[in-house]
C-alpha cells in the first residue's frame, strides 16, 4: 500500500513543473558543490526509483526519471540523494553506524532464511541453530531501524537546500516535502515488517517446549 502510493506521488508530482527548470542532474551537481563535494559524480541509471548515493563509488546514482527530469519530483530525489554525500562528508554517526554493519547484513541476509528453516524443523534437537539464525535476523533489524535516522536527515537537509537556494516556490516545496515523506514511510514500513518477523522467529523459539 505504502508502495503504491510513493509510486501514485512521485507520478503526480513528476507533472509539476519546476520554476526554476533546472533537471534532477542540475540540482544535484548544485547541491554537491555548494556543500564543497567535488569528489562525487551525478551518474544516470536505468529504472524507476532506483535512486541512491553509493559511498564505495562515490557516485549519486539517479534514475532515468529523475536525471534528466525538470519537476517537484525530480528536485525532492535528487537534492535527497546529495543529502546522503553531505552525510558522508561530515562522517554523520548513523550513516557510519549504517556503513559499518553492510558486510555483517550482507551475510546474514545470505544465509539467515536458510538457517531458520532448519532451525525451525531441528527445533527439538538442535535449538540453538533457530537461536543463531534468529540474531542473524536480528542484524538486519536493526539495520532497518538504523536506515531511519539516516533517510529522515538526508531529507531534512534535502529540503532545506532547496529552500535556502531558492530553487522552488512554496507550492513546489510542499510537493518536493510530500514526496519525501512517502518515502520513508516504505523504510518504516519496512523495519517495523521486520520487527514483527523477529518477533515471530523469537517466540517459536521461547515456545519450542
Amino acid at each position: 500500500m505504502v508502495s503504491y502510493r510513493l509510486k501514485s506521488k512521485f507520478k503526480k508530482y513528476s507533472q509539476t513543473p519546476l520554476r526554476a527548470n533546472l533537471s534532477g542532474k542540475d540540482v544535484a551537481e548544485m547541491m554537491l558543490a555548494d556543500h564543497g563535494i567535488n569528489d562525487v559524480k551525478v551518474v544516470s541509471v536505468r529504472g524507476q526509483l532506483t535512486d541512491h548515493y553509493n559511498p564505495v563509488t562515490k557516485t549519486v546514482n539517479l534514475s532515468d526519471v529523475v536525471y534528466g527530469a525538470r519537476n517537484a519530483a525530480a528536485t525532492a530525489v535528487a537534492a535527497h540523494e546529495c543529502g546522503h554525500a553531505v552525510q558522508h562528508a561530515t562522517a554523520y554517526s548513523w550513516l557510519t553506524m549504517r556503513s559499518k554493519l553492510v558486510p555483517v547484513v550482507s551475510v546474514s541476509s545470505r544465509w539467515m532464511q536458510w538457517i531458520l528453516l532448519a532451525g525451525i524443523l531441528m527445533i527439538n534437537t538442535f535449538p540453538q541453530l533457530l537461536l543463531i539464525g534468529i540474531l542473524m535476523f536480528a542484524t538486519t533489524t536493526l539495520f532497518s531501524f538504523i536506515t531511519l535516522p539516516v533517510e529522515y536527515d538526508a531529507s531534512k537537509r534535502a529540503l532545506a537546500w532547496i529552500d535556502r537556494k531558492g530553487i522552488v516556490t512554496s507550492q513546489e516545496h510542499a510537493a518536493a516535502k510530500d514526496a519525501l515523506k512517502w518515502a520513508a514511510r516504505t523504510y518504516v514500513v519496512a523495519a517495523i515488517g521486520s520487527l514483527a518477523t523477529l518477533l515471530y522467529y523469537l517466540a517459536i523459539f521461547l515456545n519450542r517446549r
